[in-house]
């Protein structure tokens, strides 16, 4: 009996040991930049956006062409009683004519810069579609991260607090413990393998949602994420704001939103002008009675729009004036946002980075320290069991917030990233 007590002590001062997982179920870690890779290339969503620029990219040459001219065929002044006779009166004639429809100068170049603002905003779009795509894929990773962690400090806790029970089991045996702290260790046992399951099914979830973020079959097994350290952090916040300003794509589409707006505004300004119609007929006419020879004709025409619709062209100025205004809000909007999300992602980088210092350096060690105490104190009967599953039970809360928290700190890395436009990490 003394040497399973013993052997249970010996088990308990082994507590800091990590757990790992069987060989049989290792997998090689998986590369952040490879898998950001992966989803840029094959995101369906992703090449949707693309397609969407591709689509509107082609309508500026569309934009900026002439209408198709008109070519005419007719039968003029044919007599009814004889329709189909051009000898019984010298009016009558065959014509072909053509005419080309030409817009007041400058409307087709506003037209087609009216296209191309739009396809380069859409443009920046995609890339901005880009840079949601990685930081989506990248706070999957770490999620990952910490649910793996988590697993593992559960999976040693559970083979720890089987310990507990051999170990209270055994001194109730010997009449040197009490029941209940058998049942309590069991009751924490199955709490903790009710985390367990848990946090398997959380992997499951974001196993499927990184596998269709690469556009993969949701059940592609998806490896550990690998071990890393917090790299120090230089950039400062003017800098930051500077870096958004000079990379982030939304910014680029605002302001070209902003230009077709412009653009529409001038073109909504000729339209006060009147578009031009040419037009080129020949007549070609046959002899009569009185007429030996049939003089072909010819003629030449020139027409023009009224513009008198005046109320129909201010609101379209109106409407031109209106987008830019709400352009501009956006923008400013953007600006505003970008400069709260830089200080908010600061702030957390910094109370995250510090935290985990201290639980590495300080709070984890103590948290070992007093646990070990605890099992030197229970097993001289210094210290109650209660004592002693409490001290377990901190240093178990104290990893979990030490993954947190590195987690939290590469999550908020990657928002940054995404509001500045920028890998920060190179």
């Amino acid at each position: 009996m003394k040497s399973r007590f013993t052997a249970g002590l010996m088990l308990l001062v082994a507590l800091a040991v990590p757990y790992r997982a069987p060989a049989g179920e290792t997998k090689p870690s998986e590369d952040l930049p490879k898998l950001v890779e992966t989803a840029l290339a094959n995101n369906p969503e992703l090449k949707a956006s693309q397609a969407r620029w591709e689509m509107f990219r082609n309508r500026v040459a569309q934009a900026g062409a002439l209408d198709d001219p008109m070519l005419m065929l007719k039968m003029q002044n044919f007599l009814v009683r004889d329709p189909f006779n051009s000898r019984r009166d010298p009016m009558s004639q065959r014509v072909i004519g053509i005419s080309q429809q030409l817009p007041f100068w400058g409307k087709r170049d506003l037209k087609a810069e009216v296209a191309a603002k739009e396809a380069e905003s859409l443009r920046w779009q995609v890339e901005e579609r880009k840079l949601e795509l990685a930081r989506m894929v990248k706070e999957t990773y770490y999620q990952l991260f910490m649910t793996d962690k988590e697993r593992e400090i559960v999976g040693k806790n559970i083979r720890i607090m089987d310990d507990f029970i051999a170990l209270a089991e055994t001194k109730y045996s010997v009449g040197q413990g009490a029941q209940q702290d058998v049942f309590k260790a069991q009751a924490e046992r199955s709490k903790m393998f009710s985390m367990q399951i848990t946090l398997e099914q959380r992997r499951k979830s974001l196993q499927a949602t990184l596998n269709t973020l690469l556009f993969r079959p949701a059940e592609t097994p998806v490896g550990p994420v690998a071990d890393f350290e917090l790299k120090p952090f230089a950039w400062s916040p003017e800098q930051l704001r500077a870096m958004a300003g000079e990379n982030r794509p939304m910014f680029k589409s605002l302001h070209a939103q902003i230009e077709k707006g412009e653009a529409g505004h001038r073109l909504a300004e000729k339209e006060f002008y009147p578009d031009v119609n040419l037009s080129l007929e020949y007549m070609q006419r046959d002899p009569t009675s009185e007429m030996e020879v049939g003089y072909d004709m010819y003629s030449v025409g020139l027409t023009f729009n009224l513009p008198i619709q005046r109320e129909r062209r201010h609101a379209m100025v109106r409407d031109s004036s209106a987008e830019i205004a709400m352009a501009t809000a956006e923008l400013n909007t953007l600006q505003n946002s970008i400069n709260f999300g830089i200080a908010d992602n600061l702030a957390q980088l910094e109370q995250r980075e510090k935290l985990a210092k201290l639980y590495k350096s300080g709070i984890i060690p103590q948290a070992e320290q007093s646990l070990e105490s605890a099992t030197i104190g229970y097993r001289v009967n210094k210290v109650d069991f209660l004592t002693l599953l409490d001290n377990r039970l901190t240093l178990f809360n104290l990893e979990r917030d030490y993954y947190e928290s590195l987690t939290e700190y590469q999550m908020r890395l990657a928002q940054l990233e995404a509001l500045v436009g920028k890998d920060l990490q190179q």
